[in-house]
């Protein structure tokens, strides 16, 4: 029997893992540079976590969630989303007390079982923030400026953040009447998941791809127009605020998000190289979280990305196996213990070094050294050990420097070496 990866599971090959690595550093950079402070959350949440917060007409917990029950009767989720976690890590350390107005960032693996497609599988990463604490406008505009700021660190073609606000508490409702009312009116058009949701949940009737549900809705009315005077005069604040500092966005009436807790402020990032589902990432106001999870009404702003997908529309491309500096060459036994040595001290210099074996022939080290990439090899053979210098093997000009190398020379001299002998350095 032939062992495959769980449908939507997936391995990480070697480049992909680099690109990932620097998408994730260039993100934190920004993030940190904005205040933002890291918390490592746990992949196991109790059910309830979710139900509570995320929704129980979601997408995620009908249809998504991984869970399980535990030993002791309890019913445990695979973390669908970040938000919620780190909200209820927030409570449970009290600092609500000591850090009223948190900045807060997480990466990892998320799980959804959802139809894999380009750039989205069933385990997936993300990279998010919150802001905890503060329910200005000031608040979210920073959000969506740090959220085009690590767009532009990360080097995504062609974004566009749409801006949206799904009102609050005082307006939504009359606005959810009118618009179940619009779906019912419409109902022999829907599918059978918006007719589930119109009483439930009619929001999500605007974001449902299905194209006769999309053509049914056409023309639907909007929250923007529904607005209560404190939500108009946010989202006003909001958008001014972006304009004075400078970064762009696109005014996206019909945009919602699929999370319940989201109110007022929301925001979408989509970008080139992605195909129809072209999302990279999101997030918005969610004043009424923290109080869902029985902690004090504190409002919060956050937002996350997929990382496969910024990989993607970052790159455009697979990615390349990680680079080699170096390639040192052993041409018998007795040299290893000489050439582990001289390898490990270009290590430490911060080089990157592979170390041939000595039962491969000269010419399939070669082979292997080309394939690599590396700019130069490091021959030590019975002759080189007897004069305690290595053979560099000029990779780019197709060269040998006979003895070049010091065996047991400083890292810095050797590099220092290579670099004049090759042309463009090691």
């Amino acid at each position: 029997m032939k062992l495959a990866a769980v449908k939507g599971f997936r391995d990480i090959q070697a480049g992909e893992v680099l690109a990932r690595r620097a998408v994730l550093e260039a993100s934190c950079k920004v993030l940190e540079n904005y205040g933002f402070e890291e918390l490592e959350l746990p992949l196991l949440e109790r059910v309830e976590l979710f139900q509570r917060t995320v929704g129980d007409t979601s997408d995620i917990v009908e249809k998504e969630m991984y869970t399980f029950e535990d030993r002791d009767g309890s019913t445990l989720a695979l973390r669908p989303e970040g938000t919620a976690s780190l909200v209820r890590a927030y409570l449970a350390a009290g600092m609500a007390r000591s850090q009223p107005e948190g900045r807060f960032y997480y990466r990892g693996p998320m799980f959804r079982r959802e139809r894999p497609q380009k750039g989205r599988f069933r385990q997936f990463s993300q990279i998010g923030a919150e802001m905890l604490g503060r329910s200005d406008p000031a608040a979210d505009a920073e959000a969506v400026t740090l959220v085009a700021d690590i767009c532009e660190a990360v080097g995504l073609r062609e974004y566009s953040v749409e801006l949206n606000s799904l009102g609050d508490d005082a307006c939504r409702p009359a606005y959810r009447k009118a618009l179940a009312a619009w779906g019912e009116a419409r109902i022999d058009s829907l599918c059978e998941d918006c007719r589930s949701r119109l009483q439930r949940n009619p929001l999500r009737l605007l974001d449902c791809k299905v194209e006769s549900c999309r053509e049914a809705m056409q023309g639907a009315p909007m929250m923007v127009d529904s607005l209560c005077d404190d939500c108009e005069r946010h989202h006003g604040r909001v958008k001014e605020l972006l304009t004075e500092s400078g970064v762009e966005v696109t005014a996206n009436p019909r945009m919602v998000r699929g999370l319940d807790y989201y109110c007022r402020t929301a925001f979408e990032v989509t970008a080139a190289g992605l195909g129809s589902q072209d999302a990279v990432g999101g997030g918005g106001r969610y004043d009424g979280l923290a109080a869902s999870l029985g902690g004090p009404d504190i409002a919060g702003v956050g937002f996350a990305f997929g990382l496969e997908r910024m990989v993607l529309a970052a790159a455009g491309q697979e990615p390349g196996a990680p680079p080699v500096d170096i390639v040192v060459a052993p041409l018998e036994e007795r040299a290893l213990g000489v050439v582990l040595g001289l390898a490990r001290r270009l290590r430490r210099a911060g080089k990157r070094v592979e170390v041939e074996s000595p039962s491969r022939s000269l010419k399939a080290q070669m082979k292997r050294a080309d394939r690599s990439g590396a700019a130069c090899v490091l021959l030590v053979g019975e002759a080189e050990l007897e004069a305690g210098k290595a053979t560099l093997r000029d990779m780019v000009n197709k060269a040998d420097h006979a003895q070049l190398i010091e065996l047991d020379g400083d890292a810095e001299q050797v590099i220092k070496c290579i670099g004049e002998a090759v042309k463009g350095g090691a």
